[in-house]
């Protein structure tokens, strides 16, 4: 796998600011990144590892997620 570079502007949301974010709930943002779950979505951002216990998502990758859903609404979900 090949590791994307962080810019120096980027920024780790934990996930409440996710969810405040992005506006879908805790359990929901983690069914999309399960790929055992019937709402796993492959294009969803991976949470990035913090420590043992803690974990975040690239603000960027959020907003890319989110561009990518709001064209895909805007043009009837045709790719």
């Amino acid at each position: 796998m090949q590791e994307k570079p962080i810019s120096t502007t980027s920024k780790i949301l934990r996930l409440k600011e996710v969810v405040e974010k992005i506006g879908l709930s805790r359990s929901t943002i983690y069914s999309k990144i399960n790929p055992r779950s019937k709402s796993f979505d492959a294009l969803f951002p991976q949470s990035i590892s913090l420590g043992s216990r803690a974990v975040g998502w690239l603000n960027s990758d959020l907003d890319t997620w989110l561009n990518n859903m709001i064209s895909q609404s805007s043009d009837g979900g045709r790719d």
